[in-house]
């Protein structure tokens, strides 16, 4: 009201300034004069009426707001009800617990802020520019740790949600506890040295370890169980305490080059030096024999058909080791038959006497 008021009174004022000269001076005023107090008038008096209209709808669109915005609120009001009374249904109810659809969205969204998590810790552990010190194993091992805490604390969570309380349950279940640690032995031992695996490192992703002569490459470290594949692409599930209980070698422990030996015999009356050198250059005519300059031939013993070598070289290939010793064979027995040099077989030589 107060704007509209502001607005009319010089309007109102102008349009009785100009009926006033109108009237007092129409005689002394040409008809330009008397034209443009005739438009000062009028359209005073149609902005005067312009500004009540917009007034007016101003005011209509004020309570039409107001009536909206209640609406709204009620609507709003009732559905917030709705959904309080679907979250309070009643889903299961035994004994002193009530297990409402409200409590299995809290426990849906344990689970998912877990998995998000970890999600977000796996992405930034495998990220090498982030932590360069971290390999594969190593970053594998952090995690699958972080892992299994995670999922304790989120099962205790989902516990206190459902109304059980952990400390109360653990108390309760001791001796429960100790029969069941009796009957899973083995299991809990598997699952104590996985465990240690994880937080000592000593086995990590990738490496090559040779378990009771079979040679494998851990793919996996679990808490009880650990999968690996072996040279003939098998996968082998290996308990966690066959690993810690028993000799294990880890070729790819101390260094990624490992040394391996060939053994060969040869005639005795076969050329020594010319067999070093034969057997020399048939493993560094192999593309996949590193440190070359550390390939080396002993004779390591006269048997008693052959002269007993031992060819020794280095090579990063672990896993495919046998391969690549195949490879090299073929090589030694071409180059044997090209030089003349007899791989004996073995032989007795009898002797007669005649009394």
């Amino acid at each position: 009201y107060s704007v509209s008021h502001d607005l009319r009174s010089p309007l109102a004022r102008m349009s009785g300034f100009s009926k006033i000269l109108l009237e007092k001076y129409k005689d002394n005023l040409d008809e330009k004069g008397i034209h443009y107090l005739e438009r000062i008038k009028v359209s005073s008096n149609q902005m005067s009426i312009l500004i009540d209209s917009i007034m007016s709808l101003t005011n209509i669109s004020k309570k039409k707001v107001k009536l909206e915005l209640i609406d709204l609120s009620s609507m709003a009001n009732g559905i917030m009800e709705n959904i309080q009374e679907f979250l309070e249904f009643e889903l299961l109810h035994i004994g002193n617990y009530v297990i409402t659809v409200f409590t299995i969205v809290r426990i849906i969204l344990i689970i998912l802020v877990c998995n998000f998590l970890l999600w977000i810790i796996k992405k930034a552990l495998m990220k090498k520019n982030v932590f360069q010190n971290f390999d594969t194993g190593t970053a594998y091992a952090i995690y699958q740790i972080i892992k299994y805490t995670f999922w304790v604390i989120a099962f205790g969570l989902i516990l206190e949600t459902i109304g059980i309380k952990v400390t109360v349950l653990i108390a309760g279940s001791a001796a429960l506890l100790v029969g069941i640690g009796l009957g899973l032995q083995q299991t809990f031992n598997d699952v104590v040295s996985g465990m240690i695996l994880l937080s000592e490192r000593s086995i990590k992703i990738d490496d090559i370890l040779e378990i009771d002569g079979d040679v494998v490459m851990i793919q996996e470290i679990g808490l009880r169980t650990s999968k690996g594949l072996n040279r003939d692409q098998i996968s082998i599930i290996i308990p966690n305490s066959l690993i810690t209980t028993n000799k294990v070698i880890n070729w790819s422990h101390q260094s990624i080059r490992t040394r391996f030996k060939i053994n060969i015999g040869v005639a005795y009356d076969s050329d020594t030096d010319l067999v070093i050198k034969v057997l020399t250059d048939s493993a560094l005519e192999h593309e996949e024999i590193k440190y070359r300059e550390l390939v080396d031939v002993v004779l390591i013993d006269f048997g008693d058909s052959s002269i007993n070598y031992q060819l020794l070289f280095y090579s990063e290939d672990i896993f495919r080791i046998e391969r690549i010793k195949s490879d090299v064979r073929k090589i030694i027995v071409k180059k044997f038959q090209e030089n003349k040099i007899t791989i004996p077989f073995p032989q007795r030589d009898l002797h007669i006497k005649r009394g």
